[in-house]
């Protein structure tokens, strides 16, 4: 009973493993980030300029 069991898993597994095949895509995987870039560059602009016309407030007059 014990030899028929292995005999049929080892015959298993060798059916099942031709099934599986690994391909790799044709095209590259795209990861784009711009969004996020753009915005804490924004913000750190924005935060530049408001410090330098409250440190300089002669180059804005009002």
């Amino acid at each position: 009973m014990r030899k028929a069991t292995i005999i049929t898993a080892s015959i298993a597994s060798l059916a099942l493993g031709g099934c599986i095949q690994v391909k790799a895509p044709d095209k590259p995987i795209e990861i784009n980030l711009n969004v996020k870039i753009q915005q804490e560059v924004v913000v750190k602009l924005q935060r530049d300029a408001q410090d330098l016309i409250q440190n300089n407030p002669e180059l804005f007059p009002q």
